[in-house]
């Protein structure tokens, strides 16, 4: 807990932002940390609750009345400490964590919540100011050999913990870069890419070794995974859920309707220095959004940025309310109406459509509207509601409907069993240990329980990297 009667005294204080108009003219993070005070005051908040429901409702458990009672005493470094016993990377969780462990805060039943994901954000960008986030090194080698195939969240958590278990690790990308959908995906204004390379230093130093722009599979010029069965003890896939969800409807084949990936990704390459050929541009079009979820907002926030003409989000779920009905869905993440910082920009929302069809611009060279019908939900089944087509104007559609399942061919090419939904089959805790059909192939985060947040991606990477460790430990003392 924090200050004995701080949830009394104090009101919670959010992050400072700058404001829509200036942070509209460039790609840069514009939330920064909280001050030391603010920081302290927030953390002075957390309450002498009895039974943390924060724990619990964050996916790594993160010890927060234990941090938030050391930064409230003035003690940054070891409350850093802490937050790091669970978690690999708080500055990436403090940015694009939604914080359902906030959701789970007790304070939260009758007053706003302690802002426990802009205190991560704090302690995390404190330490690497103070110098005091450094490598780890391990005392001894192991002498084993570990490939993890995919660097996004789970697949760095896994390789570092691993590499300071003194294992040698591989780190396997087909992207130039390491880093997956924090680098490529998540929008600058989100995520700074420098905090990646820091963490990439930082493993480096550790031992962790990253080969970037080898993409594994059978074919080409792809890297066998015989070949890594050979050379390594252990195969760790981490590669995400990457097979975007289609809208197979009339009109689909026209110009201009793109995957959102399609759409972030050239983006990110471009603030990078990069200049992809053939990148879909929001600047002067009507822009259509079709998906409320991040994703969608950060499409939002990336044409508006491009400087689209219009930006339109639709979703097909009803409008969501207000506020929850705490008593009922509390300590647990509740639908409520979301706003982000990217809908705050400039964004016209609307619920309850549903996309009939794709209609071409009238000189043909692509879309030029939508149709959609108003529809209403019972009994949980969507109805169309008579009368309620219309027609909804569009120069570029962007398709933000989350990912279905991983690549498919990576995982025919190691042979590993599926489960119903596309993704390898592979139990997650003590006796599953993340192993798929396939001996000494196993598989974490977004790869094996599909589309996912950030901080499910660390802790499966975590829980993986245990269940390979323990897995060298019974070869170890197995009988000859």
């Amino acid at each position: 807990m924090g200050k004995m009667t701080g949830f009394l005294e104090f009101a919670r204080v959010e992050e400072p932002h700058e404001a829509p108009a200036g942070r509209l003219r460039h790609w840069r993070e514009f939330t920064p940390a909280l001050a030391d005070a603010p920081a302290r005051t927030q953390a002075a908040r957390c309450m002498d609750c009895g039974i943390p429901f924060c724990n619990h409702g964050c996916p790594v458990h993160n010890l927060i009345p234990e941090f938030n009672d050391l930064l409230w005493n003035g003690h940054w470094r070891r409350a850093l400490e802490r937050l790091h016993a669970t978690n690999n990377f708080p500055e990436f969780t403090g940015r694009l964590c939604p914080a359902p462990c906030e959701a789970a805060c007790t304070l939260g039943i009758h007053q706003a919540p302690v802002g426990i994901k802009s205190i991560e954000h704090a302690l995390a960008d404190r330490g690497w100011t103070e110098g005091w986030i450094a490598p780890q090194p391990p005392a001894a080698r192991s002498g084993r050999r570990v490939a993890v195939v995919g660097s996004g969240p789970a697949g760095l958590a896994a390789a570092q913990q691993l590499a300071r278990a003194g294992h040698a690790v591989t780190v396997f990308d087909r992207q130039p870069l390491p880093g997956g959908l924090l680098r490529y995906g998540i929008p600058d204004f989100k995520l700074d890419k420098t905090l990646i390379d820091r963490r990439i230093g930082q493993m480096q130093a550790e031992g962790v070794r990253f080969e970037c722009g080898v993409e594994v599979g059978a074919g080409g010029d792809r890297l066998a995974p015989a070949a890594l069965l050979e050379a390594f003890d252990a195969v760790l896939l981490a590669a995400g859920a990457e097979q975007p969800r289609d809208l197979p409807i009339p009109g689909r084949e026209l110009g201009g309707i793109h995957y959102a990936m399609d759409f972030l990704v050239p983006q990110n390459r471009r603030n990078a220095g990069e200049q992809p050929a053939g990148a879909p541009d929001a600047a002067g079009k009507r822009v259509v959004v079709i998906g409320g979820g991040d994703t969608g907002s950060d499409c939002v926030g990336t044409a508006n940025r491009q400087g689209a003409r219009s930006v339109t989000q639709i979703e097909l779920l009803p409008q969501p309310p207000e506020q929850e009905n705490k008593p009922l869905v509390w300590p647990y993440w509740p639908v409520k109406l979301r706003t982000s910082s990217s809908h705050e920009e400039g964004c016209m929302r609307d619920w309850a459509l549903a996309t009939q069809a794709f209609l071409p611009a009238a000189d043909g060279r692509g879309v030029g509207a939508l149709r959609v019908a108003r529809v209403e939900w019972r009994d949980g089944r969507m109805h169309e509601i008579a009368g309620g087509a219309f027609e909804v104007e569009a120069d570029l559609v962007l398709l933000a409907l989350g990912f279905v399942h991983p690549r498919a061919a990576l995982l025919e090419s190691f042979g590993v069993e599926r489960d119903a939904r596309g993704n390898a089959r592979a139990e997650a805790g003590a006796n599953g240990g993340y192993a798929t059909s396939v001996p000494r192939v196993y598989a974490c985060g977004d790869v094996r329980r599909g589309q996912s947040l950030v901080v499910w991606a660390i802790r499966e990477g975590r829980e993986a990297a245990r269940a390979i460790e323990r897995a060298f430990a019974a070869a170890a003392v197995a009988p000859a």
